[in-house]
């Protein structure tokens, strides 16, 4: 069976956090009309990203009043939500701490999957959050097993590859990705889809946020590394079908996930032990 997925690229103009709500509800209204049981939305998308010291204001707990609000919509549309959000939480030492974060909440309103960004993009995470410590965050859906990423995470084939090793098949990465910086959403993205043999969802922001102009372009990719979808640089909505056959399919074509040499990995990782080859010819 086909996943049917809506990315939405927006809103537009960023507004606070009741407007970027209202946006959210529009625009899973219209995936579900649309036929999906998923909607997938950008970085920081109830809040805004670039928006400086409001980013502190505007934090709250995982089950604050975003969260309550989010739940309500998905239950009254009837699909589940992926959503950005700065989330406030009490830090080991006794302080308090944000996180980059992003949450599932399914279809009857509960959080399943809770992510905090583990790579934090110059000053502009650095200056406000606190890097995530967990990278392996996955949940099931529709048949497929589920990852999460953020943004900037995407970009080190590590932490795709972590996500394959760990049986990730459907890679999903809300992203505030600026100009001049395309070439992540038209070369990374796919490579990375291909080079660890899963789907990605890319969905990104658009229209200018302070100093920031979001360059568009959120994608559905498949696992050979070609587009199913992709927007432009304005707000959209897309919608698109997730085939768990063409995983299968693409993995029996290109098979780099099996192929690789891990005995000589070892020894790049832990240069002080012998590779297994070593090993037998010691022998």
């Amino acid at each position: 069976m086909t996943v049917t997925v809506s990315l939405y690229q927006g809103p537009e103009l960023a507004g606070d956090v009741h407007a970027n709500l209202t946006a959210l509800d529009d625009a899973a209204r219209n995936a579900a009309a649309a036929g999906a049981s998923i909607l997938v939305t950008p970085e920081m998308s109830v809040s805004g990203y670039d928006i400086g010291d409001l980013v502190l204001e505007r934090a709250e707990p995982f089950d604050g009043p975003i969260f309550e609000k989010v739940s309500t919509i998905a239950r009254s549309h009837g699909l589940a939500i992926v959503y950005g959000y700065p989330e406030r939480s009490r830090s080991t030492l006794g302080g308090e701490v944000v996180f980059n974060a992003v949450q599932v909440v399914d279809a009857s309103g509960r959080s399943v999957a809770r992510y905090r960004k583990t790579h934090l993009f110059g000053e502009l995470d650095r200056a406000h959050f606190t890097p995530g410590s967990e990278l392996l965050v996955q949940f099931d859906f529709g048949g497929l097993r589920c990852g999460l990423l953020t943004c900037y995470d995407v970009e080190f084939p590590e932490t795709v590859r972590a996500h394959a090793d760990a049986g990730t098949q459907w890679l999903i990465v809300p992203t505030g990705l600026m100009t001049p910086f395309e070439i992540i959403a038209t070369h990374v993205v796919p490579t990375r889809a291909y080079e660890s043999q899963l789907f990605v969802t890319y969905v990104n922001r658009c229209g200018t946020e302070a100093s920031l102009t979001y360059c568009g372009l959120t994608c559905a990719v498949a696992p050979s590394g070609t587009d199913l979808a992709r927007a432009g640089a304005h707000e959209q909505l897309l919608t698109v079908d997730l085939d768990p056959a063409e995983l299968l399919r693409s993995r029996a074509v290109n098979t780099h996930l099996d192929d690789r040499r891990h005995d000589l990995y070892r020894t790049v990782l832990d240069p002080t032990g012998p590779s297994r080859s070593e090993q037998e010819t010691d022998r």
